[in-house]
């Protein structure tokens, strides 16, 4: 087994990103939910909504949106890619990359219009037999920040090597 402790700690990232309307809507759409309080902004505040909420399980594309430019950390790129050293270099030496699980945890609602920080860390690295082969289990945590500090949603994904 391989010791992995250095990484556990380690930044995966951190940046700035706007909450925006129509991402939201979509992935409502392709995850198969018509609710219209993803659509409709009038739908939500009848709901009892401060705003358009995200469904549940944005928070795992939630980066790949309103992240722009100048919003950025200059200090967003951590110098090492943890994810990269430890899933990468046991992929070169074969095996597969499984996304084991994701998590979240609101901790208030996230809404459109919303400008949120997020920082990731490396939670825990470990390794398992498993029937004479490595399973190789990488713990990440993204949290999501508003403007004044207070957590809006933890998102925990476990991705698992199987050499």
């Amino acid at each position: 087994m391989t010791d992995f402790s250095e990484y556990i700690g380690m930044s995966t990232g951190k940046g700035t990103l706007v909450v925006e309307r129509a991402p939201v809507s979509q992935f409502a759409k392709a995850v198969g939910d018509d609710s219209d309080v993803y659509q409709d902004a009038r739908a939500a505040a009848g709901a009892g909504l401060e705003g358009i909420p995200v469904p549940p399980t944005f928070g795992f594309s939630a980066q790949n949106w309103g992240r722009w430019a100048e919003l950025q950390p200059a200090d967003g790129t951590p110098e090492r890619n943890a994810m990269a050293e430890v899933m990468g270099g046991l992929l070169a030496k074969g095996g597969m990359i499984l996304h084991g699980e994701q998590e979240f945890t609101y901790h208030r609602p996230m809404v459109v219009g919303q400008t949120l920080s997020y920082a990731g860390v490396v939670r825990d690295v470990y390794q398992k037999d498993a029937g004479g082969r490595t399973m190789t289990f990488m713990i990440v945590e993204d949290t999501y920040r508003d403007e004044h500090g207070a957590p809006v949603l933890t998102s925990t994904m476990n991705l698992i090597h199987r050499s």
